[in-house]
């Protein structure tokens, strides 16, 4: 059809700069996707970890036994870092003859927050640029748009008859810029809102496990010292 919008065509005659900015969108979307896929598989799999691992630690498991287990398994991750991170801080103290059982106690809650805070960090890697994405995009083909629209205005303006089938395609071309920074920004957006909810939550697990694990262990401190 002579009168479709060919994409293809208006981009290849639109101006160097605008070009430039279409191409720097291009780079950020396909970036955000890759972030995108590769952040939902890690979020699942954090959760599934938490969800196994959570019902094997409660289903009375030997706390000794579950932690060999755990150091055994080629790439453990997530919870099972924080349990494996309390309980040989526990068992090093323990080892030492502390017999303040604060102290012990202490160490064992600091190596599971210091494990918590790194595999939390895992977790918000790379969010930040899809935030970058979602808030730079949308100006950054305005610019591309505005430019383009004052390119065509200049050219329109050594012209003597100017007509509307003359003044679109012009600006059709440099609204194109705007309409691929919609297209980089609302994909950015939306995955990082959702994916910094489940973030949140799985923080919020980790440390409702350090709370519960830290009474487990706070038991068998006394269970020891009534032996």
């Amino acid at each position: 059809m002579n009168g479709g919008l060919n994409i293809f065509k208006l981009v290849s005659e639109a101006s160097l700069p605008v070009q430039l900015v279409m191409l720097l969108l291009l780079v950020f979307s396909f970036l955000s996707w890759v972030i995108i896929i590769r952040k939902y598989s890690q979020l699942k799999t954090a959760h599934d970890n938490a969800e196994t691992f959570e019902d094997r630690f409660w289903s009375g498991a030997d706390l000794a036994a579950l932690f060999r287990e755990v150091g055994n398994r080629d790439g453990q991750h997530g919870i099972e870092n924080v349990f494996e991170a309390g309980f040989r801080e526990f068992a090093r103290q323990r080892q030492r003859r502390v017999t303040d059982s604060n102290r012990v106690m202490e160490g064992a809650e600091r190596a599971m927050r210091v494990a918590g805070t790194r595999e939390i960090g895992k977790l918000e890697q790379n969010l930040e640029f899809l935030a970058n994405v979602g808030s730079i995009s949308p100006y950054v083909g305005l610019f591309g748009t505005v430019w383009g629209i004052m390119g065509a205005f200049q050219g329109l303006g050594e012209m003597k008859d100017v007509t509307i089938s003359v003044v679109a395609p012009h600006i059709s071309e440099a609204l194109i810029a705007t309409a691929m920074g919609l297209f980089a920004a609302i994909p950015a957006v939306w995955a990082y809102n959702r994916y910094a909810n489940k973030v949140e939550r799985i923080a919020s697990r980790y440390e409702v496990f350090q709370e519960e694990f830290s009474s487990v262990l706070q038991r068998q401190i006394h269970s020891d010292e009534t032996v």
